[in-house]
């Protein structure tokens, strides 16, 4: 049973699993950057703890300071909620080997779905469509001579890549070569990976994302799916559930296959398979699988009555009820939005 959950985040998303936690009756650790000493989730929470730092690299995504924090508050458990480290192999792995609990999936998981051409190989072996695509590439020659095979235009991806950080869509072999340093250094700087590869860009898609959980000894549900498609410089702005105007067998095949997808290698806890649905050929592809709650997760709950939230801690503390399928049931629709503060005389 887990008594004390430390949150190795900030802000909204700090404040939404304190909620769950309250409900639970597990107590709740915060910890805060100088910049956030007032914020609502310092302030909600049961204990909070300084960082004693400024940036992200000196406080939410230093691991020593954390792991001091542990020790020093008695957490038996860490929720990393949403970026920061929530997609990070080894901090996953060094909680296991502290004999703490992280309330997320699997190392392995981790590392499986974080590199994506290592997640195509697998949506590859379970028969999930692709589109035409590459494995890492080598050198700007190779892409260039891989764009002419799979024909303009090409998006650029960095395989560590997420946030829509570290992506180029490239109209010719101008661009191409002009973007593959950019998005290489990219990938380096932002995720330690200079690794890239390359996919056929569909203009007109749509993004869907088919939310499962699995119980991590191969049982895996699927919680419907969100559409979120209207997106500014490659991030979400409206998230939608049920995904509109899907054609019903195409959401039964995407659910279908992100199920089959996660039960392949046993998933735990909550993840997110992504799709690319062209709506003019009704076909759809495989993106990419973000092994961690996401940030539009509320949409998906507000329809289904669960607690993501809960069901990850309860998870983790072994006391999940037994998953069913026949028990999720998907009612009205639900949008989240974000809000952008933005000025135009900038170029925003």
């Amino acid at each position: 049973m887990i008594n004390k959950v430390l949150i190795a985040n900030r802000g909204a998303i700090a404040c939404r699993i304190i909620r769950t936690l309250n409900e639970l009756g597990i107590k709740s650790v915060a910890v805060y950057s100088i910049p956030d000493n007032q914020s609502l989730h310092v302030n909600v929470a049961d204990e909070s703890y300084a960082l004693d730092g400024y940036t992200a690299a000196e406080t939410y995504l230093d691991q020593e300071k954390l792991f001091n924090i542990v020790k020093l508050s008695g957490a038996d458990a860490i929720h990393p909620g949403y970026g920061f480290l929530s997609e990070n192999a080894g901090f996953a792995r060094r909680c296991e080997q502290e004999g703490i609990r992280f309330i997320g999936p699997r190392p392995e998981h981790i590392e499986q779905f974080g590199l994506k051409h290592v997640a195509r190989d697998l949506a590859l072996r379970n028969e999930l469509p692709l589109l035409p695509g590459t494995g890492l590439l080598e050198s700007v020659e190779e892409a260039l001579k891989e764009a002419e095979k799979i024909g303009f235009p090409v998006m650029l991806k960095s395989t560590a890549g997420g946030g829509g950080i570290g992506m180029q869509l490239c109209h010719d072999t101008d661009e191409l070569a002009e973007a593959y340093e950019s998005v290489k250094r990219l990938g380096e700087n932002n995720f330690s990976d200079g690794g890239i590869f390359m996919e056929k860009f569909v203009a007109k898609a749509r993004h869907v994302e088919v939310q499962v959980f699995g119980d991590g000894a191969g049982k895996v549900v699927a919680l419907g799916e969100r559409d979120c498609s209207m997106q500014r410089r490659n991030q979400k702005v409206v998230e939608e559930t049920p995904a509109p105007l899907l054609p019903a067998p195409v959401r039964q095949s995407m659910i279908d296959a992100a199920v089959r997808l996660a039960k392949d290698v046993a998933y735990r806890s909550a993840g997110t398979v992504e799709f690319i649905y062209d709506p003019q050929e009704e076909n759809y592809y495989f993106l990419e699988v973000n092994t961690r709650l996401q940030v539009e997760h509320g949409v998906t709950e507000e329809v289904t009555g669960i607690d993501l939230v809960g069901w990850m801690v309860q998870l983790a503390s072994g006391s999940l009820p037994e998953l069913s399928q026949s028990d999720i049931h998907n009612n009205g629709c639900s949008i989240q939005v974000r809000l952008y503060a933005e000025d135009p005389g900038q170029n925003f």
